[in-house]
């Protein structure tokens, strides 16, 4: 028996819910991407201990997906196992100031619940798309702030399969970047230390981050946010628009025409669309400012066969 029909089988035995062939199309922003091999949708931690275990028993590194806000699937999909944290929402006050949080839940609920509770420090994050749990991974910040300013730990799944805890301080935290990347854990839940404020003003300054996207961001479009990375001394949007690319398209994929550092789906683009593009826009700048753009959204899935 083949590991991913045995991993689909210890899957069902405890309760998950197993899908075969789903389009990832319909689970990222970008709305492009193949089919998932096989898709588990774990219920609570136990169940996702006990799937990472079984997954490191037969060989199978699994695909963590959150709200595939960042992301990219191949069109020819993903192999193997990959495992939704969609159904992980729990939100919950712990003492006066720090809140708990499942790792699925969106950034925007979370900036809800601070706000509900007069709490103030996220408010550069509302309107990040995306899950908490994505949002710590990849340390995502704006206008100023990131995570790392208001997270003190976080539940993990080792890749093991052993539930663990980390203090922020071991994250290894810097732009983009956590510890998470390498180690293979699978964040569950997010401790935010915040502090007491006046909700008004607290909805007064979410208000005004959300109007400022709004203005320069295609929030209209499909995307999945921020291509690049901020390159040391300039702005990656700048350095595109410089070079003639707003608006340069291939397929369905755009570079926006109001953004430069947002790439689009105007409309049935595929994932080979927006990864032309990346590479075009990459190869564009280089070759013109000497400026080699990093990606900031993450690639995965099948290989096109030649």
């Amino acid at each position: 028996m083949k590991a991913v029909d045995i991993a689909a089988s210890y899957a069902r035995e405890i309760g998950c819910t197993v899908q075969s062939d789903v389009p990832m199309s319909g689970y990222t922003t970008f709305k492009v991407g193949g089919p998932s091999e096989l898709m588990i949708t774990p219920r609570n931690d136990d169940e996702l201990s006990k799937i990472m275990k079984k997954c490191a028993d037969v060989g199978i590194s699994p695909f963590i997906l959150g709200n595939g806000s960042n992301l990219v699937v191949s069109d020819e999909g993903l192999e193997g196992v990959t495992i939704f944290m969609g159904a992980r929402d729990s939100l919950a006050l712990e003492g006066d100031e720090e809140i708990s949080c499942a790792a699925g839940v969106s950034v925007s609920r979370l900036c809800g619940f601070a706000l509900k509770n007069n709490l103030s420090g996220l408010e550069f994050a509302y309107g990040i798309p995306g899950s908490v749990g994505g949002a710590l991974y990849m340390n995502a910040g704006a206008y100023g702030g990131e995570f790392s300013h208001v997270v003190t730990g976080c539940e993990y799944i080792g890749s093991d399969g052993a539930p663990k805890f980390m203090k922020v301080g071991d994250m290894a935290l810097s732009y983009r970047r956590s510890v998470f990347a390498e180690n293979g854990g699978v964040i569950t839940k997010v401790f935010i230390k915040l502090c007491r404020g006046d909700g008004d003003e607290i909805r007064r300054r979410m208000n005004a981050t959300l109007e400022k996207r709004r203005q320069k961001q295609p929030l209209q479009y499909p995307s999945a946010g921020s291509v690049f990375k901020r390159p040391e001394g300039c702005f990656a949007g700048a350095l595109i628009e410089q070079c003639g690319l707003k608006g340069k398209s291939i397929g369905g994929a755009q570079v926006s025409e109001k953004h430069a550092g947002f790439i689009i789906n105007t409309g049935g683009a595929t994932a080979s669309d927006v990864l032309a593009l990346i590479e075009l826009v990459k190869k564009t700048v280089f070759e013109s400012t000497g400026v080699l753009l990093e990606q900031e959204i993450k690639t995965v899935g099948r290989r096109r066969e030649e």
